[in-house]
């Protein structure tokens, strides 16, 4: 028999160790560590300790409880980092970062390999550098490493077959491996080996292998390649000489700082390397206890803790608290650095002038995250690459979307947003007009097609990103028009939407990748950029369908006077220029191009329609004629009558009912005119149907569907 949650308290041991508090489910909802086991988890349990609201709610939901017994309190300081890591317990301190650390990627594995930004670290086969702190330096270095050493930016497969390269090779930030004869495959090679010394940070050494090559070429009388070499060394050379320190050598700091105001809380740290700050770090709580019970000691206790269970450690540790646990932490970061580390919280002088800096960029980073302030579009499109890893800026995107219903007045739309704004002069609307049905994929592929066809046949700019609205169906036939075109190497994002939640995102497909889906922090503002970019989108696409739908019942309303076929109808719109035109032509205008005949008919169906709308007949006069107003039993007006029209009967009042036929529609919303069934084609109402079914039968015509048929005396 299992013992129950009083027995194990009163068989604690007094060795240090890890315990887990669980719920009635048996789901650990708290990990915690102590010097002595017995006293620390029963003082939960104690009515007089005064815990704040959190540990009061912990403490009423624990059912059950477990524990670890280690040899030293460093030994279980390291185990409940790594628990709580596993578990994510509710009621623990999680840390929570909002992105991993930026590294660059040297793709060694491929035959032409490539350098990307990348954030996350795989076993591939790829070197990986870094991490890069703050993600702009990983963007500086990148773009130094395209313009110098000019190697390939794009993912397509280099086979050498292409018959032309791309715009990179031309401004010179590609050897241009994709076509024969541009580029060695030694020559490249030389360059990748480049690249690697250089992100090894082999400096030095590089600049002197470029200059016994610039000899060499020299010598060769090769002045052009002598030139390179020259260029490429001062280049070098003056990145290690920015990278030196001007202080003291072996200074590496880490500093933190927070802001918090009721639950929420943003955390900064500030990486100092070599004694010059390097990075920054932001992490954001929003569950925290919001009365005064908050210790800020406990909690950077905790975050320090699992911060550095993995990341490296430095020399020094600056914080604006002291806290309880600060020598054994000491002690445990000393066993994994291997030398000793030092937590302060400095008072005065520089070091707390630094601590009340980077609280000061931790209250920034509380008013941008949560007061949704306006972000900076620069950095937001700066993520965006990021996280796309994208070979360059983002500062055009086209979007993509289709809009049909059943198949009918397929049409699609395309929006252009320009360094974080849309351009509305640059949307585009395309009729589909090589698919049949319902089929987005293929509508989707034929605008991709015959937008980029036009752009490279007109010399206009191509995008640096493109967006389609679709998972990997209407990616898949997209990227297919690109490789047609020739234009593989412009990336390419479909925007996925979770089921029946048709206004959120749900994740991305990067192409090429479309096994590996990208997720966004629904906080994040690369988020709200690609949902505002997608609602407009499909805002465009959805207006240019309506207005295709109204053009086809509207045509088709005119078709429908007897009389008008399509090519007199096509004959009347080209002339008269729209069907507003046409409703409010007289027979003079409409006879050259229908004939007499059929002049009057347009115009006296469009002239019924004005009547039962009240609309005033064109040039400002009437010709109601002897038309009356008929007006309800209500007394409120029903329409115009004339007496010599049959298609509107508005006159009848049968059995203190007023009744109204009508013979054409003043909306223009059905092709095939039909009465109103409360009367029949006479005039007469139309006898009630009596119910066949017993009481209490189901009806095996639940939809209410007319099927009733006329007797010969009503025929």
């Amino acid at each position: 028999m299992p013992l129950t949650l009083e027995e194990k308290l009163k068989n604690l041991p007094t060795a240090p160790g890890v315990y887990l508090h669980k719920d009635e489910a048996g789901k650990i909802i708290y990990v915690g560590k102590a010097k002595n086991l017995r006293n620390r988890v029963r003082s939960y349990f104690q009515s007089g300790r005064g815990h704040d609201r959190k540990t009061r709610e912990l403490v009423r939901r624990i059912f059950d409880l477990e524990f670890i017994v280690t040899d030293t309190e460093v030994e279980a300081l390291v185990l409940e980092s790594n628990l709580i890591k596993q578990h994510k317990p509710r009621y623990n301190v999680l840390l929570k970062d909002d992105k991993q650390y930026p590294h660059l990627k040297l793709t060694v594995s491929e035959p032409f390999p490539r350098v990307m930004i990348t954030r996350r670290i795989q076993r591939d086969g790829a070197l990986y550098f870094g991490p890069f702190l703050p993600a702009s330096l990983a963007r500086r270095t990148i773009d130094l490493i395209n313009r110098t050493f000019q190697l390939r930016t794009c993912d397509i497969e280099i086979d050498g077959r292409l018959p032309r390269p791309c715009l990179e090779y031309h401004i010179k930030r590609c050897l241009g491996p994709c076509v024969k004869d541009l580029c060695r495959p030694e020559e490249y090679a030389e360059a990748v080996r480049d690249v690697r010394m250089f992100l090894e940070g082999k400096n030095r050494e590089l600049a002197e292998e470029y200059e016994r090559r610039m000899g060499k070429a020299s010598d060769e009388m090769r002045f052009e390649m002598a030139a390179k070499y020259r260029d490429l060394r001062k280049t070098v050379l003056a990145v290690s000489e920015q990278q030196k320190m001007a202080v003291t050598q072996d200074l590496d700091v880490d500093i933190f700082g927070f802001h918090r105001e009721g639950a929420r809380l943003a955390l900064q740290l500030f990486t100092m390397r070599e004694g010059k700050i390097v990075g920054r770090r932001e992490f954001f709580w929003e569950d925290l206890a919001e009365d005064d019970t908050f210790d800020a000691g406990s909690f950077l206790s905790d975050v320090l803790t699992q911060y550095y269970s993995t990341d490296y450690v430095p020399r020094e540790i600056h914080v604006p608290v002291d806290f309880e646990d600060r020598e054994l932490l000491e002690k445990a970061l000393r066993v994994r650095k291997g030398r000793r580390v030092r937590i302060l919280d400095p008072q005065r002088g520089p070091k707390a002038e630094m601590i009340e800096l980077v609280e000061k960029n931790a209250k920034i980073a509380f008013e941008q995250r949560f007061r949704v302030l306006k972000p900076d579009m620069e950095r937001v499109l700066e993520d965006l690459q990021e996280v796309l890893e994208l070979p360059r800026f983002p500062a055009r995107v086209e979007s993509f979307d289709v809009s049909n219903i059943s198949g009918s007045e397929n049409v699609a739309a395309m929006v252009v947003c320009e360094n974080g704004k849309m351009n509305r002069q640059e949307y585009r609307k395309f009729r589909i007009k090589t698919v049949e049905g319902s089929n987005d994929p293929a509508s989707m592929r034929e605008a991709v097609f015959r937008r980029y066809r036009r752009q490279l046949d007109e010399g206009n700019p191509l995008p640096d990103l493109v967006m389609i609205d679709g998972g990997k169906g209407q990616l898949s036939a997209a990227a297919s028009a690109m490789r047609e075109l020739d234009l593989e190497a412009i990336p390419m994002i479909g925007v996925v939407k979770p089921p029946r939640r048709h206004n959120e995102v749900s994740h991305l497909l990067r192409k090429g990748r479309e096994d590996r889906p990208i997720y966004l922090d629904s906080h994040s503002t690369v988020l709200r950029l690609i949902q505002l970019i997608r609602d407009e989108t499909h805002r465009t696409a959805v207006t240019y369908h309506r207005k295709r739908r109204e053009l086809r019942d509207f045509t088709s309303e005119l078709t429908a006077i007897p009389g008008v076929g399509e090519k007199r109808k096509n004959r009347l719109l080209r002339n008269l220029g729209s069907i507003s035109k046409v409703s409010e032509a007289t027979v003079e205008q409409l006879s050259p191009f229908v004939g007499r005949k059929t002049a009057g008919d347009i115009a006296e169906h469009f002239r019924r329609q004005r009547a039962l709308a009240g609309v005033a007949e064109p040039g400002g006069g009437s010709d109601a004629g002897d038309a009356a107003v008929v007006t309800t039993p209500a007394g409120e007006p029903a329409g115009l009558h004339h007496p010599d029209d049959p298609t509107v009967m508005t006159d009848e009042t049968i059995a203190d009912e007023h009744i109204e036929t009508r013979l054409v529609d003043p909306e223009g919303d059905a092709e095939d005119l039909q009465p109103i069934r409360s009367v029949d084609h006479e005039g007469s109402p139309r006898r009630r149907r009596k119910s066949t079914r017993k009481r209490g039968e189901r009806s095996t015509n639940p939809h209410g569907v007319k099927r009733e048929k006329l007797s010969g005396e009503e025929l």
